[in-house]
Parts: structure tokens; C-alpha cells; sequence
């Protein structure tokens, strides 16, 4: 009786207490972007080459430098008139001039002077405006973007005002100019893909639940969830103790709508199922969170387990995701088993009617679940063949991964839609050498800066090398060391610029050990090569982590090692699935190096959850009705939800989709087809046949717990 009386205080208390979460974290989920990092040379290791590199090429300068450039050409092509390099030359005078927030203009920013620069075949022209750089990265004005992104926005439409009727097109390119691009497609994540992703569960709840009720309590509770990490997530990145880049927040926000909506789900079936057996709503309600409780924390503590083991990342954006994820599914999990129970229970008597018009009756027989029955029962009168046949579909798929072209891309391959800073990086590659712009850096002896240098020259992909010298063109040593700057065929950029370092390494080494390789090119390619080591020493600790945490749960060896080996089988068919869709179908030119080891940590960790809500419930009938038949019955019972579940999931990762970014894009259809396959293939079919086949010998060691089938 005490207890009845206090569950509607209960209840209030933890409404008001999440209106205050929803409060605060929705101002700090607006402005998230405020404290997101994008600079690749940040991400990287203090151990790294170009790291190391890029401290000792400092020396040498004041500073360094983000240069925007304004490519000119004819509008019609050819040859320029003398009056078109005229207007040239006014325009980069009067660029000087621009002003800028803080009562300052473009010159007061800029680290040298802004002058024209004709192409050798007199077709175009090149405003090289090298900023600042540690005054690009400042943030102005009222909507606290970066200067940078001023700049490059101010010339932009500058520019186009400056030429109008010159006959001269223009575009605003260079680092710069893809900061900037990058930027704006990053800043649809707060509008856009929310938008996007939550009208998607929507109207996948409305179709599961036939409710106008019951998926607005549910949607509210991944919309609060989300607020819940973002109050946590923003103060930490904001002190610098995470680092959060843009693909980092669009992870988050999907992650935390997908999993509180999963969470949800099972907790709402169950809760479902409980109504038809007891007659007070509270009464049910504790029941079904009693009996969630287990799975559902088993599935937030996997996936947390699994996110956390990206901190053994080289990588300062990979190892940031770690612990920005986990908060996320943390508070995924809080929302699911506390604002959820909430908002069903606060009706009081009427609360079960949040399912009308189909509201459970006490004391009704139990939901139809004629299609799943025949599935369950299917399965186990064949299970051996069902298990089989699943295995080898599954390795056909596996058979592609070794065609996944994961080296990594280009900086213009990132964009999937149209943007100027890509557009201008082809008619500056049509007319000038791209090298030139950020060359690659050489920090060698003073002895031996000579032979570096000539060994710089012979590697292909190097259109020349030259030692870095004062104003009397005596080469500037710093403690012994010469600084040489070598110009590369391509732009710093791209991927053949990263290949062309990468032997440029190899040949100024042999001339001194110790030289070491900087610039924009060597940090793309110390960014791909630590990536690619992280796979290898992060995938073996995710396994174990997992499997450790399935064995606490099962209580078992072998019914873990079955749930892990099956979602070992359906990540590689996914990746095998995705290199022939991404190579054939889509015709994308690569992928990110991070590209793996994302979708391995997600679908792995993320996968198992729909085979620990089988587990759970299969295990909980076995101790009543023994394996075999225990297998049946949870298939048959949770074959619905779960469905529902996956569904939800995969289509959530899918509206990452709508930010125009390679890697975004693959995420998708990564994680979402990896979802799919798990909850119809691996968990409906692969799982539940192998389990059935080996029967009490799945709960081994401790399975004489489970009578005997």
C-alpha cells in the first residue's frame, strides 16, 4: 500500500527532473557545433612524423598559415585580355580592404601580402591570401564561426560582386575554401539530420504500434536522451576534454535516437505483455521493467564496453568518439528506464490506454504472433540445414571484403554534392602547380641538407625541392637543422600527394635516418596509417571485451561464443556487401581509413544487442521448458520487437545519409545493412538454429541448471 502511494510522487519527480534535463541539454544540443573540431593535424598523435615535423618547421617561420585562394579564368575560356588581368590586379588589391568582424579588414589577417599571380599559359589567374593561422581559427561574430570561415564567405560573395560583367568567373579554393565547405555541410547536423532521423522513427512507430499515443512517448524519450548527453558531452569538449568533430556529433545524435528508441521498444513489449496479467498499470509497469532491466543493461553495458575501447586510438577523433558515443547510450539507457516509465504510467488507472485503440485488457490471451510462431517453428524442426544454409550465405558475402578499397581519400572525395572549394581545385590543377600552395617539409641536418635535398628531387611525384634561405639566401639553420621545402605534382589534398610523401619519405631517409617528413600531405597520410593500425589492435580487445561481458550474462562459454562468431560472420558479410555496392554501384573512389573500424565497433557492438535480447529471453524459458523449446518460445515471443527494433535502427543510421559526405554516407549504409542482416538473418535464423541444434550443450558449462529437452 505504501508503495501504490508513492508512485505518482515518483512519477512527478522524474518528469520535472527531465524537464530540467530537456531544458538546459537542448541549448547545449543547439549548440554543439560551437565546440566541434575538424583540423586533421589535431587528431593526430604527438609521436607522429608529421607531428614531430611540424614542431621543428615552426622554428623556422612566426608562424603558420591557412591560405584561401581566389582562382580567375574566362567565362568562355581561352586566353586572358589585358583588361581581365587589370581587373585581376584591382581585385586583389581591393581584397586587402574587406572588412571584417572587429573592425578589422582582410590585411590585418593575412600572413604576407596579397598579390596577383598570372598562369604560365595565360588562361587564368591566382589570388593566393595566406591567412593567419591561429587567426583562422578564432571564432567572430554573432553566430561564432570560425574567421576563417568569414573570410572565405566575405570573398566569396566579394569576389562575385568585383567581377560582375569582367567576363571572369571565379572561385574561392585552397585549404580554406574546403575547411569551409566542410563546415557548412557539418552544420545540417543540428537541423537537417535531426529533422530527418526523427520524423523516420516516427513513422516506423506509428506503423508498429498503430498508436497516435504511444510513439510521441517514445520519440520524446530519445529527443530527451539526446539532451541528457549533449549537457554532458558539450562542457567536456568544450574544456578540451574531449575532442568533438562533425562526424563525431552526427554519430552521436543517431546513435542515441536509434538505441533509446531500441531500449524503448523492448520495455514497451514487455510492458504490453505484463497489462494482460496484471490489472493496475503500476503493477505491470514494474513487472516489465524488472524483467528488462537485465537485457537492457546488458545490451547499454556491450555497446559502452565496446565505444570505450576506441580510447586505445591513436587517433585524438577516434578516441574521443569512444567516450562521446558511451555518454550517449548511457543516457539512451536512463531515458528508456526512467522518462519512459514516466510518461506510460502518468495517466495512472487510464494508462493503458496510451496503446489505443488496440489497448491490452487484463486477463486478454496474448498478442497474435502467428508469423513469428511459424518462423520459430520452422527453424527448430530444421535447424541444422537453417544454420547452415544462413553460414555459408553469409561467407559468400565475406568473399568480397578483400576487394574494400579503404586506403583512404582525397580531400575533394569527401564531398558528395557540389561545392566550390572542389571546383576550383580542378581549374587550379588545370593551370598551376597545386604543390605549391602547403609543399611538404623536410627537417634534415645542416650536412646533410644537400643530399636531401637532391634525393627529394628524384622521387617521382616531386616537381622540385629547394632549402629554406634568409634574405641573403644563406640557408636559415636552427639548431643544426635546415628546413627543405619540397613542391609535390599534386595538391596537398589529394591522395596522390599522400602516395608521393609517403616515397618521399623512403628516399630522404636513406640520405639521413633522422630527417623527418611534415606538411598537409604527411598528416593525411599519418592519419591513414594510424588508422589502419588501429584496426588491428582495437578489433582483438573489442572481442574480448564483448565476450567477457556476454559470459557474465549467459552465465556461459559457449552460448557466447556462438552469439560472438555469428556477429563476427555478419560484419564480414556487411563489408563484403558494402565494397561491392560502393565499388559497382555507387562508384564512390574509396573509402576512409576510419571507415572499418567504425563499422566493425558499431555493428559488432551494436549487432549484439538484438542477439541478447533473444538470449535473455531464450535462457528464461529454457529454465522452465528446456532449451529447445525455450529457443522456440523466445524466438516466437520476441521476434516482433526485435524486428521492430532492427527496423528502427537501420533506419535512424540511414538518415545520416542526408549530410553529403563520403564518409557519413558509408556509415550508413554500413551500420544499417549490418543492422538488417542481424535482426532478419543472424538473430531470426543463424543464432536460433545453432542454438536449437546444440541444445543444453549451449549453456555449458553450468548446463545442468536447464532441464534436459
Amino acid at each position: 500500500m505504501n508503495r501504490r502511494r508513492l508512485v505518482r510522487p515518483a512519477i512527478l519527480g522524474v518528469l520535472v527532473g527531465w524537464l530540467a534535463v530537456g531544458g538546459f541539454g537542448g541549448m547545449a544540443q543547439g549548440s554543439l557545433s560551437e565546440v566541434q573540431e575538424n583540423d586533421e593535424a589535431t587528431f593526430l598523435p604527438e609521436n607522429a612524423e608529421s607531428t614531430r615535423a611540424g614542431e621543428l618547421a615552426r622554428e623556422f617561420s612566426d608562424g603558420t598559415t591557412l591560405p584561401a585562394l581566389i582562382v580567375l579564368r574566362p567565362t568562355e575560356g581561352g586566353k586572358l585580355t589585358p583588361d581581365q588581368v587589370e581587373v585581376g590586379r584591382s581585385l586583389a588589391d581591393a581584397a586587402a580592404e574587406l572588412d571584417l568582424p572587429g573592425d578589422r579588414v582582410l590585411a590585418d589577417v593575412v600572413d604576407g601580402r596579397i598579390a596577383l599571380v598570372p598562369s604560365e599559359d595565360g588562361e587564368a589567374l591566382l589570388v593566393p591570401v595566406p591567412l593567419d593561422g591561429e587567426a583562422a581559427d578564432e571564432l567572430v561574430g554573432a553566430e561564432q564561426e570560425s574567421l576563417a570561415a568569414v573570410v572565405v564567405g566575405n570573398l566569396r560573395e566579394f569576389v562575385d560582386d568585383e567581377l560582375a560583367g569582367s567576363g571572369l568567373q571565379a572561385w574561392v579554393t585552397g585549404p580554406a575554401g574546403f575547411v569551409t565547405d566542410l563546415g557548412s555541410a557539418f552544420a545540417g547536423i543540428d537541423g537537417i539530420l535531426l529533422g530527418v532521423a526523427l520524423a523516420v522513427v516516427l513513422v516506423i512507430l506509428v506503423v508498429v504500434y498503430r498508436s497516435p499515443i504511444l510513439p510521441f512517448a517514445v520519440l520524446l524519450t530519445a529527443v530527451f536522451a539526446l539532451c541528457a548527453a549533449a549537457l554532458v558531452v558539450k562542457p567536456l569538449a568544450g574544456n578540451g576534454v574531449l575532442l568533438l568533430n562533425g562526424q563525431g556529433q552526427g554519430i552521436l545524435s543517431i546513435l542515441v535516437i536509434g538505441a533509446a528508441t531500441d531500449y524503448s521498444l523492448l520495455l514497451v513489449a514487455r510492458y504490453r505483455e505484463e497489462l494482460t496479467r496484471h490489472e493496475r498499470p503500476s503493477t505491470a509497469m514494474w513487472a516489465a521493467w524488472r524483467a528488462s532491466l537485465e537485457p537492457v543493461a546488458a545490451s547499454a553495458g556491450t555497446v559502452i564496453v565496446g565505444l570505450l575501447c576506441l580510447l586505445l586510438s591513436d587517433l585524438r577523433s577516434n578516441a574521443s568518439l569512444g567516450p562521446v558515443a558511451a555518454i550517449g547510450i548511457a543516457a539512451a539507457f536512463v531515458a528508456a528506464l526512467t522518462l519512459l516509465p514516466a510518461l506510460l504510467l502518468v495517466a495512472g488507472r487510464r494508462s493503458r490506454f496510451v496503446f489505443w485503440p488496440s489497448a491490452p485488457q487484463y486477463g486478454e490471451a496474448g498478442r497474435d504472433r502467428r508469423l513469428w510462431s511459424r518462423v520459430a517453428d520452422g527453424v527448430s524442426r530444421h535447424d541444422r540445414g537453417v544454420w547452415a544454409v544462413t553460414a555459408i550465405v553469409l561467407l559468400a558475402g565475406a568473399a568480397f571484403v578483400p576487394t574494400l578499397r579503404a586506403e583512404g581519400t582525397g580531400q575533394s572525395d569527401v564531398f558528395l554534392s557540389d561545392v566550390e572549394s572542389v571546383a576550383g581545385e580542378e581549374v587550379l590543377a588545370e593551370h598551376f602547380a597545386e604543390g605549391t600552395v602547403q609543399p611538404a617539409l623536410v627537417i634534415t641536418s645542416q650536412e646533410t641538407g644537400e643530399e636531401v635535398r637532391n634525393a627529394a628531387e628524384e622521387v617521382d611525384g616531386v616537381r622540385g625541392a629547394e632549402i629554406l634561405a634568409g634574405p641573403g639566401g644563406e640557408p636559415v639553420v636552427v639548431d643544426g637543422r635546415v628546413r627543405v621545402e619540397v613542391v609535390t605534382e599534386a595538391a596537398a589534398e589529394t591522395q596522390e600527394a599522400a602516395s608521393t610523401v609517403a616515397a618521399l619519405r623512403d628516399a630522404v631517409q636513406r640520405a639521413d635516418p633522422d630527417a623527418l617528413v611534415g606538411g598537409a600531405a604527411a598528416e593525411r597520410l599519418d592519419t591513414q596509417r594510424t588508422s589502419a593500425q588501429d584496426l588491428r589492435t582495437i578489433i582483438p580487445v573489442v572481442l574480448t571485451a564483448i565476450f567477457v561481458m556476454l559470459v557474465l550474462l549467459l552465465r556461459s562459454i559457449v552460448a557466447p561464443l556462438v552469439l560472438l562468431g555469428a556477429n563476427v560472420l555478419s560484419f564480414a558479410a556487411t563489408m563484403g556487401l558494402s565494397a561491392v555496392v560502393f565499388n559497382h554501384v555507387l562508384d564512390f573512389p574509396g573509402a576512409d581509413a576510419t571507415v572499418p573500424l567504425y563499422g566493425f565497433v558499431f555493428l559488432v557492438a551494436l549487432g549484439i544487442d538484438y542477439s541478447i535480447f533473444l538470449m535473455t529471453r531464450v535462457r528464461e524459458e529454457s529454465l522452465t521448458h528446456g532449451t529447445r523449446e525455450g529457443t522456440r518460445r523466445g524466438l516466437a515471443v520476441t521476434g516482433g520487437v526485435i524486428t521492430s527494433a532492427g527496423l528502427v535502427l537501420a533506419a535512424t543510421f540511414s538518415a545520416l545519409s542526408v549530410i553529403p559526405l563520403l564518409f557519413l554516407v558509408q556509415i550508413a549504409f554500413i551500420v544499417a545493412a549490418g543492422v538488417l542482416i542481424d535482426t532478419f538473418v543472424v538473430r531470426s535464423l543463424l543464432v536460433p538454429g545453432v542454438v536449437h541444434d546444440l541444445g543444453r550443450t549451449a549453456w555449458w558449462p553450468r548446463q545442468r541448471s536447464v532441464p534436459a529437452d
